[in-house]
């Protein structure tokens, strides 16, 4: 799978979350604490994949650097938001507005890479190049959600 469609398929999965997300009450505290503990596994993996992988790639192109160095901004907007999520109780009146926020950054983020970010890497690389960055990106979510798997295991 090439890089592009890899991110794709993780921009879609993030945005049913979000949505998802959206539409819970105060009262849905097992939903919602369970939906945001995977929704943060999803974009910590995403973010790793993109900033290792992806992004380095990106800036050795002048015509995408710019648009590799904003990536990074957004992440960091991004993570501190759900910092700020994580440490609000999900029943706290306040947490639906946080949620609010951090998914319209991440769905303005998500747009701008599947728009400008997208169409310069089309540019900047080839068919194989793209699917070279799809494999390693590919490879180091599969190591990286094996070892949430071995950190979530009960220890015996």
């Amino acid at each position: 799978m090439d890089a592009i469609s890899l991110l794709k398929e993780d921009h879609d999965r993030v945005k049913k979350m979000l949505n998802e997300g959206e539409e819970t009450t105060e009262r849905a505290e097992k939903t919602r604490t369970e939906l945001f503990a995977r929704l943060k596994s999803e974009l910590e993996l995403h973010e790793r994949i993109e900033e290792e992988i992806f992004y380095p790639a990106l800036k050795q192109h002048p015509k995408a650097r710019e648009l590799a160095l904003e990536g990074y901004e957004e992440h960091h907007v991004v993570d501190q938001i759900l910092s700020e999520l994580e440490a609000t109780p999900v029943t706290d009146e306040t947490w639906t507005a946080k949620f609010k926020v951090a998914k319209e950054n991440l769905e303005h983020h998500i747009e701008e890479e599947e728009g400008d970010m997208f169409r310069a890497a089309r540019q900047a690389f080839s068919r194989e190049e793209l699917e070279d960055l799809g494999a390693r990106m590919a490879e180091l979510k599969q190591l990286g959600q094996q070892v949430e798997k071995q950190e979530a295991a009960p220890a015996g």
